[in-house]
């Protein structure tokens, strides 16, 4: 048995988001098609993240297991042959067997947009947030720093559906880092963020915040305050998804083939 890890870049309007949903194209559903056809096995694939629908990627990553005796550069090849020019494998690897795309990261990096320019060029118009209007830059990086550390998530978050699954489940995220800084060209304003892992709709969430923050109807230190209530109508607004990307998914090196 072999170890596979594919880094994924994704162009995600199109698409229902990662998951496999029946009836609906996925990034997942349409890599597992491919890779099904090639190896004429039943193959499952585990992404380190599961994008929603309209959320792009550049270093998404998948594993999975295969007897297929197609070389790394041969299934790279193969499958961006035949998937759609908006899914791109970027990398194959072979790792070992305790490799887990989703249960060895140790850290994911996300990117938001947001355009602040009077027109959006066409070429980007699918990949940030049109926002124009007026924003106090200097009290949102106030805000994004205070993102940084353990804390409870749980107002940035979007619910499971399920009240149960709601109170069962831990909101308590470490973020490692954040950013909010203006593009070389100074059109775009864009806020990273790097974690551990993160909830539903979090970084979504946390860019509405940031929003609401630089339009004047929160202060950087009610972010603490966010905290403590746990109220997900009391946090800024869930921004659109088409000006997310995942950047990178950081894993464990003890997992690679020596």
């Amino acid at each position: 048995m072999r170890y596979i890890k594919l880094t994924i870049a994704y162009d995600g309007t199109d698409f229902h988001g990662w998951q496999m949903q029946s009836g609906k194209p996925t990034i997942q559903g349409e890599i597992v098609t491919i890779l099904r056809r090639l190896t004429q096995e039943n193959i499952a694939i585990h992404g380190a993240g599961r994008t929603d629908a309209g959320v792009h990627a550049l270093g998404q990553v998948a594993s999975f297991r295969t007897r297929t005796a197609l070389s790394t550069g041969e299934l790279q090849r193969a499958l961006n042959a035949l998937l759609p020019p908006t899914i791109r494998i970027a990398g194959v690897e072979e790792t070992g067997p305790d490799f887990n795309a989703r249960w060895s990261a140790r850290a994911k990096t996300y990117r938001y947009r947001l355009y602040r320019g009077k027109v959006v060029p066409p070429t980007i118009w699918r990949y940030v947030l049109h926002y124009p209007f007026p924003l106090d830059e200097n009290r949102m990086r106030q805000a994004a720093a205070r993102f940084v550390g353990s804390h409870d998530f749980a107002a940035f978050a979007a619910s499971t559906g399920s009240e149960d699954d709601d109170k069962e489940r831990s909101t308590v995220r470490e973020i490692y880092a954040t950013e909010l800084a203006r593009s070389a060209d100074d059109q775009e304003l864009i806020f990273t963020v790097r974690g551990r892992s993160f909830l539903r709709y979090m970084v979504r969430k946390m860019v509405g915040t940031l929003l609401d923050v630089g339009r004047g109807r929160l202060l950087p230190e009610d972010v603490d305050r966010l905290y403590e209530l746990r109220d997900r109508s009391k946090s800024g607004p869930t921004v659109p998804a088409q000006g997310l990307c995942m950047v990178s998914v950081e894993h464990e090196e003890a997992f690679r083939v020596r």
